[in-house]
């Protein structure tokens, strides 16, 4: 048993990825999944095909080494998202809100109205945004018929994508979650390190719903027999920016990580200091061993490479993500667009939920080159946003280099373009696949297949540093146009 296996349940897609006990890689499987939006702001997920696509992809994985080859299983997903279902026979009431959902942003807004965001944010380190799992679970207690009486009645369990795998994989046996998903909800204080009962009561949410809350390695039950051959034991968990940050092996206090998928969401390690935003970025758990929660500020974008799929099934621009950095290098420099892609909101620093996407700049000459330099710039322009946001916050000294992971750090153009206008360097790790890396070191690092933070940090490879070239002056004309955009955008 010297292999582990990692699941990724995302956005998008679910993967599974085999590694051994160097944490390399050995097989992998992707399989992606429909995306519902039933109203404007509204999306969705089928349970049934999270499920599904995570059931299909770790079997073809385990297939090749065989079951009795695993030794755990570490488990990394998309935050936030919400799911109810029935404890007696694990089928969900509704679909899964996601965390790009925005149908409860009156809720919100009607609680911030009545004062109660400084005293959510000062006990779980968040926002009051729909952005969260708790006005999403009290929708679904709202809306969903005879929801609310049979929670009350301890007849429901609630959970983040995490949970409701785990209650999946082991036969209805566990209901868990560990603390940095906890932390996602709004219904967790960072501080004392468990459900917060005030909080659920202004929400009307019965305790009863919450599952239990662990460490990021630590013992979540084992997966039915019926599924994989054998009992596996499922010993890791983290949401996946958290797991992306140990994968990356920021362990030490300054240290930062941005990752690019759908969104993107930069953490910097603050240690044990739990440092309140002043610049309206979370405080959050980067990851919890041995009891200890170690913590980070952390910046949300909610679009990033989702901005690359706009243009190839939005716009019809490109067939496929590669082509975007040869657009953007034949792209007229004389003409400055600027895209702020605001499709679903702007995310950290501004927060603004009905905020919409719009394009400045636009000449009869602007084309499909044009359109793709300007999403690729506009994640550049958003990470800047975050990372300056931090500095002021941290006060302390953040180490000079960012560390980034994801689908879109393959694109040269794009990490040449970031590491530009931050004017700091950029190093893009040889295995950037760091979000499975982390779900399964935590795996391994419980079960003894890995060793200790310090000495895992030691194997993290530097494949290249963007460093960058781009004179000061254009930086900041570059990033004032930015600015600029925001500000009209948000006016808008």
């Amino acid at each position: 048993m010297t292999h582990i296996l990692a699941i990724d349940q995302g956005t998008t897609s679910s993967r599974a990825i085999l590694f051994d006990a160097s944490l390399r890689v050995v097989a992998a499987a992707q399989e992606e999944f429909a995306q519902h939006y039933p109203a404007p702001g509204w999306v969705e997920h089928e349970p049934a095909d999270l499920w599904a696509t995570v059931v299909r992809t770790a079997r073809a994985v385990i297939e090749g080494a065989g079951a009795g080859a695993v030794s755990a299983i570490g488990i990394t997903n998309q935050r936030e998202t919400t799911l109810l279902w029935d404890r007696a026979t694990g089928e969900p009431l509704h679909r899964a809100i996601v965390w790009q959902d925005r149908r409860t942003a009156d809720l919100c807004e009607t609680l911030k109205a009545a004062g109660h965001e400084p005293m959510i944010t000062a006990r779980t380190g968040l926002l009051l945004d729909p952005y969260f799992s708790a006005t999403k679970l009290r929708w679904l207690l709202d809306h969903v018929p005879d929801a609310r009486t049979r929670a009350e009645a301890g007849e429901l369990a609630f959970g983040t994508v995490d949970s409701f795998l785990i209650w999946k994989l082991t036969g209805g046996k566990v209901h868990a979650t560990d603390a940095t998903n906890a932390a996602r909800t709004m219904l967790y204080n960072i501080g004392t390190g468990g459900w917060d009962a005030e909080i659920c009561a202004l929400l009307s949410i019965p305790m009863a719903l919450l599952p239990e809350v662990k460490d990021c390695a630590a013992d979540f039950g084992t997966t039915d027999p019926a599924l994989f051959g054998r009992a596996i034991p499922i010993a890791g968990v983290a949401g996946d920016q958290q797991a992306a940050t140990v994968g990356q092996a920021c362990f030490r206090p300054g240290m930062m990580k941005s990752t690019y998928g759908t969104g993107c969401f930069a953490l910097l390690n603050t240690g044990a200091d739990r440092v309140p935003s002043t610049n309206r970025l979370l405080t959050t758990i980067a990851y919890q061993l041995d009891g200890k929660p170690t913590y980070a500020l952390e910046g949300s974008i909610f679009i990033a490479g989702a901005v690359v799929q706009w243009l190839r099934d939005g716009l019809k621009i490109i067939g496929s993500a590669a082509e975007t950095q040869g657009l953007a290098e034949a792209a007229d420099p004389a003409q400055e667009l600027v895209l702020v892609p605001a499709f679903t909101g702007l995310g950290a620093p501004y927060w603004r939920p009905e905020c919409r996407g719009a394009v400045y700049g636009l000449t009869r000459n602007s084309g499909p080159a044009e359109m793709a330099r300007a999403a690729l710039e506009s994640v550049g322009y958003q990470t800047r946003d975050l990372l300056e946001a931090m500095r002021a916050d941290w006060g302390a000294a953040a180490e000079g280099v960012l560390r980034v992971d994801g689908g879109m750090v393959a694109s040269d153009w794009t990490m040449q373009f970031l590491a530009d206008i931050l004017g700091a360097p950029v190093d893009r790790p040889v295995v950037t696949e760091t979000t499975a890396l982390g779900a399964a070191y935590l795996a391994g690092l419980r079960v003894g297949l890995c060793p200790p933070p310090a000495e895992f940090a030691q194997s993290w490879a530097l494949n290249r540093r963007f460093t960058p070239a781009m004179a000061p002056a254009a930086r900041d004309h570059k990033y004032a146009r930015w600015k600029k955009a925001v500000a009209a955008t948000l006016a808008f």
